[in-house]
């Protein structure tokens, strides 16, 4: 009895040991991989901003995390103020996300002084794969939804045609086009200084399983 006692606790011992090292081993690589993590998105934001605003000599003066209830939920977005190589203020890229048909779509949205959306990136989405997915390239210049040139300063938001506006929906996607659209003008009304839930432009109509 005494033995198996003994070896038990020799066990529970080395068990113990063993889970220590681990966890110290794993909080290593989590500490040491952070630092890069963080600069690559830092990086992939900053590439994102250049692109949605269309210019590479830019400089993000000011970055924002604006709290706005939408849809009784609290949400943030992040808006970055961005000024040419004179100095000029150009405008602001603006993360901005809603909820899609597979999670949550977030966007980043470039917008001139004027209001008129310069260009989007997707920077996250969990859309049907050939459906939804196809939002990254849906809405750009040469796409069949275009927004780009759009403007968003005289209070009328992008609506889907099916809604009664004027943007051609994401072919069998009309719940990937709602969501981003929302997302677009939320970001729009964030930059305004406006309320992103009262004009956020889309439906809100529950998730009946179309996609």
């Amino acid at each position: 009895m005494k033995k198996l006692e003994s070896s038990l606790t020799n066990m529970v011992v080395v068990l113990v040991a063993v889970a220590v090292i681990t966890g110290g081993l794993l909080a290593w690589v989590n500490n040491f991989t952070a630092e890069p993590i963080r600069a690559q998105k830092e990086l992939v934001l900053a590439e994102g901003i250049k692109s949605v605003m269309g210019v590479d000599d830019i400089t993000v003066t000011e970055k924002d995390t604006i709290t706005e209830n939408v849809d009784g939920k609290d949400c943030e977005f992040v808006l970055h103020k961005v000024s040419d190589a004179n100095g000029k203020f150009i405008g602001a890229a603006v993360e901005s996300s809603s909820m899609g048909f597979g999670g949550d779509l977030k966007l980043l949205v470039g917008f001139d002084a004027e209001g008129k959306v310069l260009g989007y990136t997707v920077l996250q989405h969990s859309e049907t794969p050939g459906l939804g997915a196809k939002a990254d390239k849906w809405f750009q210049k040469d796409g069949k939804g275009n927004i780009i040139g759009r403007d968003l300063s005289d209070g009328k938001p992008l609506v889907v045609d099916k809604d009664g506006g004027d943007v051609d929906a994401i072919t069998a996607s009309t719940i990937t086009t709602r969501a981003f659209l929302k997302a677009v003008n939320q970001a729009y009304a964030v930059y305004a200084g406006q309320d992103a839930d009262a004009s956020s432009g889309a439906s809100k109509r529950a998730h009946s399983g179309e996609e």
